[in-house]
């Protein structure tokens, strides 16, 4: 992939240009913005003299060396500002110390613990049955191990309970204090805790201690060959070697197709029809460009492009590049030109008479609806439907991820960005990974370095453990524009020059939430509906991110909720809502196929070809294409 032409070329400023800001804006117009890096970037490094009228004269800049001595300890901390964290905290005990009420209520919680821990304790001593006074949260599988009910293991996890019971009510909103700034505290507190959790504990631990025993410490060797080979590859930089099981093009991403179009962004995919005939319109899928597209396209039985082939549909695929450091400057905007509007181009020169089903999943759908805004705005009528999937486009409540969004921390990572190019994958999956690290970390650790487990390999690990950069650019504009700034529902995200609104947007709109979602908490995606006036239907779905996408017919223990808000419609609150929607058991996919086919035509026409040789879009290779391989 090569950076847009033309005015691309030059590093950004230091202070990225607003999101949406479009990709023909030149390199002026970008500093008129926003200072230059240094000296150099505007008088090739020579120092102007000063000037006559009592000017103030110009000073030597050093804001490089800033930059990177940040990007170094960046690489250290991966990516996480000491100065967000410490001022978080620093900002919590500023507050609490000048709060006497506070203190005194802190020390009355801590009291009360403790109480419940000597009445637990002395019941335990005595052989009577007592109920344990703290419970685990509610995800925290931990201490599921029946061994942890029996003494003195759980007096131990009582006591730990009673610490994270009293940190949560002491890091809970101190008035006065910004509640991003609490929850960083509070996150931090979590961390910290799982850190000494007697989970971790080999002596503290009845199954490791168990398993120790009776291997006879063989599992802590076969752990220390583990950790030593992780080592190895975290600092060789090299990656974990494919399971012959779970090989793309073999048993993932292995639905019939072709690649019909390349540039340097994208490689759309067409798949083979499966039916004799097919729907007329066409269904365009755009995958997060965060991770490989086939999460949508695992294995044969959970594919979910399969699925769709196999319900009649023509579908297309965008699978994108993965940029390295020369993608520097690739903008979020690009996203939108050179990949959904290029696509959207290819598919209707295949298929010409046809509108299109828009669909896309997490960051895919955030750059969809933007892009589903600006044709609106602009009068291009190819849209049949638009399809988001887990996707915000609200950013107000984007959940704990905006623990790690704030001008401090922004500014860190975009130095970090900076001086690689790239956001690199191992940094991002990081920060993925802290949101649940008793469950990503530490119990992994425990079985991998402790036990000498190494976790079974499946279909959407294999996809875990293949993740892609960002853009520098691209990320810069995305965590400013939408996370810190939230312009797009606040009426001030500008494509091509003017601002774009959703409510521009008539087709109607399929929205997936899911019920525990960490990335796009079900909440924050289902704001969309209040910033839109068209016909929307929501359906919420239990799972994550992933797997509650991943969701095929006849996965066990699948339900959603749906309903429609009909243009006119009141606008009802997501918990109002979640009480009055529909109950269905199953997988939400059927669901989906069904409201395709009624906001398309009806009609059924015979399958197309792959590409169209008369139009210039022959085939070039077989799916999954060559981008997906890069890693």
């Amino acid at each position: 992939m090569t950076p847009p032409p033309t005015n691309q070329a030059r590093r950004l400023p230091t202070h990225e240009p607003a999101a949406g800001l479009p990709s023909h804006v030149t390199a002026e117009s970008r500093l008129a913005l926003s200072p230059p890096e240094s000296p150099s970037a505007a008088n090739n490094g020579q120092l102007p003299a000063a000037g006559d009228g009592g000017e103030e004269p110009h000073r030597l800049h050093f804001e490089n060396l800033d930059r990177s001595v940040r990007a170094a300890t960046a690489r250290i901390t991966g990516g996480i500002s000491p100065f967000a964290v410490s001022a978080a905290v620093f900002d919590w005990w500023s507050h609490l110390v000048r709060a006497p009420g506070r203190q005194l209520e802190l020390s009355m919680a801590a009291t009360t613990n403790a109480m419940k821990l000597a009445q637990y304790g002395s019941q335990c001593a005595t052989g009577k049955a007592a109920a344990p006074p703290f419970k685990p949260r509610a995800h925290d599988h931990r201490f599921a191990d029946p061994a942890w009910s029996e003494p003195p293991y759980c007096f131990l996890l009582q006591t730990f309970l009673a610490m994270e019971d009293w940190w949560d009510v002491a890091t809970t909103h101190v008035r006065g204090m910004g509640k991003t700034r609490a929850n960083r505290v509070s996150f931090l507190a979590r961390q910290a805790l799982d850190a000494v959790s007697p989970s971790n504990n080999v002596i503290l631990n009845p199954q490791l201690f168990d398993a120790t025993v009776r291997r006879g410490s063989l599992n802590l060797v076969q752990g220390s060959v583990n950790f030593a080979n992780d080592l190895a590859k975290e600092l060789t930089g090299t990656q974990p070697p494919r399971d012959n099981a779970f090989r793309v093009g073999e048993h993932l991403a292995a639905t019939p197709g072709a690649v019909v179009y390349r540039n340097d962004l994208f490689e759309l995919i067409q798949y083979l029809p499966a039916t004799q005939t097919v729907q007329k319109e066409p269904v365009l899928i755009v995958p997060a460009w965060i991770m490989k597209y086939y999460i949508l396209d695992l294995s044969p039985d959970n594919s979910l492009v399969r699925h769709l082939v196999a319900q009649g549909h023509t579908v297309f695929m965008i699978s994108w590049n993965n940029p390295t450091e020369k993608d520097r400057d690739v903008a979020l905007d690009d996203y939108r030109t050179q990949g959904i509007m290029t696509a959207l181009d290819r598919v209707t020169t295949i298929l010409p008479d046809a509108k299109v089903h828009l669909t896309g999943y997490c960051l895919g759908g955030t750059i969809a609806a933007i892009a589903a805004a600006t044709m609106a705005r602009d009068g291009d009528d190819r849209l049949a439907s638009l399809t988001l999937l887990a996707a915000q486009t609200d950013f107000s409540e984007a959940g704990e991820l905006m623990l790690f969004v704030d001008e401090s921390q922004v500014a860190f990572l975009e130095d970090m960005m900076w001086d690689q190019g790239v956001l690199d994958s191992r940094q991002m999956v990081g920060a993925f990974q802290l949101l649940r690290s008793s469950e990503l970390i530490w119990s992994r650790m425990t079985r991998e370095y402790l036990l000498g487990e190494r976790d079974q390999m499946f279909d959407m690990r294999a996809w875990n453990e293949d993740p892609t950069r960002m853009p520098y650019r691209m990320h810069s504009q995305y965590l400013r524009g939408l996370f810190l700034e939230n312009r797009l529902t606040a009426g001030r995200f500008a494509v091509a020059g003017r601002v774009i609104a959703l409510k521009d947007i008539e087709v109607p709109i399929f929205i997936l939430g899911t019920q525990t979602d960490h990335i796009a908490p079900w909440r924050s995606v289902y704001k969309t509906i209040l910033f839109t006036d068209n016909e929307v239907t929501f359906a919420l779905t239990n799972g994550g991110h992933n797997a509650g996408v991943v969701s095929e017919p006849g996965h066990a223990h699948r339900h959603y909720y749906v309903s429609t808000r009909h243009p006119g419609d009141l606008y009802i609150a997501p918990e109002a809502w979640a009480q009055h929607a529909d109950l269905k058991e199953g997988s939400w996919w059927p669901e989906w196929w069904a409201w395709l086919e009624r906001k398309g035509s009806g009609e059924q026409t015979e399958p197309p070809a792959l590409g169209n040789r008369q139009r210039g879009l022959p085939p070039l290779q077989q799916a999954p294409g060559t981008y997906v391989y890069h890693r």
